[in-house]
């Protein structure tokens, strides 16, 4: 058996961001079982070889086949084990924050205890990048360590095994089509699906839902064209969607902070909308 791992206590400062990595952690072998127990943070089990058995607060069990993650939810009772006689092997992160709330809203932290992954090679290599900061520590470990759980949120939900396959393409359609003036109905109409359909391809790709995603991409294209130019607000409204130049200046007001004519003022740029590619642009160091 082989066992290492980290605890970091970050500072106000760091919790002020609303993320923080607590402790990072890598075992191989045959590993104890764990629990029953009770925590006060989010760990995220990262199984990269073997199998074994979670138990729900239900008492059922469920079988764990790596490549998968074990979510275990702050104040929610866990306990499980690797059943292999060799064991299994994991690499772990604890992590707390009030910024959690928002991971959740956007799916990125799952209600389902037990993820199948398609790949653990990328989660493996943040966590290890993780385990390398604790070890070198510094001033910004914490920080560090915090911008790696990010990506790791991130990349565990890329990898998941058990989403609808279709929601890159779906979001694509809708980013294509976002500035018609569509329903979200007919959105869903469009890609063959029910509402209840587009809504969990489109969370399954980390969005809060088609009619979110839809107003971002259009409130976006609107700051676009808003600084680029000078365009009327009632035409930029019109560029993205809303026939109804007053709706547009209320949601826009509302969502952004200002109104759309305060906006083009503040971010003027002129001269048009931005369009060249990436290469076009000249080299910076």
């Amino acid at each position: 058996m082989q066992r290492w791992w980290h605890y970091l206590t970050p500072g106000p400062a760091q919790l002020a961001t609303g993320l923080a990595c607590l402790g990072v952690g890598m075992q191989r072998g045959r590993l104890p079982v764990v629990g029953p127990r009770i925590l006060d943070r989010w760990v995220a089990v990262v199984v990269t070889a073997g199998r074994g058995w979670y138990a729900a607060p239900d008492g059922a069990r469920r079988p764990v086949a790596a490549p998968a993650v074990v979510w275990l939810r702050p104040g929610v009772p866990h306990h499980y084990a690797p059943d292999d006689a060799d064991g299994w092997s994991e690499a772990f992160v604890d992590f707390t924050g009030p910024g959690l709330a928002g991971y959740t809203e956007l799916g990125l932290l799952p209600d389902e205890e037990v993820v199948p992954l398609l790949d653990a090679d990328r989660a493996q290599r943040v966590i290890a990048r993780i385990a390398g900061a604790c070890r070198r520590g510094g001033p910004l470990v914490d920080t560090e360590a915090a911008a790696a759980v990010h990506e790791l949120l991130l990349e565990l939900h890329r990898q998941r095994a058990d989403l609808d396959p279709r929601g890159g393409t779906v979001l694509e359609a809708l980013r294509r089509d976002a500035f018609l003036p569509h329903s979200v109905a007919e959105h869903a109409r469009r890609a063959g699906l029910s509402v209840a359909g587009l809504r969990r391809a489109v969370r399954a790709v980390g969005e809060t839902g088609p009619k979110e995603y839809l107003l971002a991409v259009r409130l976006s294209e609107a700051k676009l064209l808003l600084a680029a130019g000078e365009l009327p607000v009632a035409a930029v409204a019109r560029r993205v969607g809303y026939e109804d130049p007053a709706y547009f200046t209320r949601l826009f007001t509302r969502r952004v902070g200002v109104a759309p004519s305060v906006f083009r003022e503040r971010e003027q740029r002129g001269d048009g909308p931005p369009r060249a590619s990436a290469e076009a642009l000249p080299a910076t160091d």
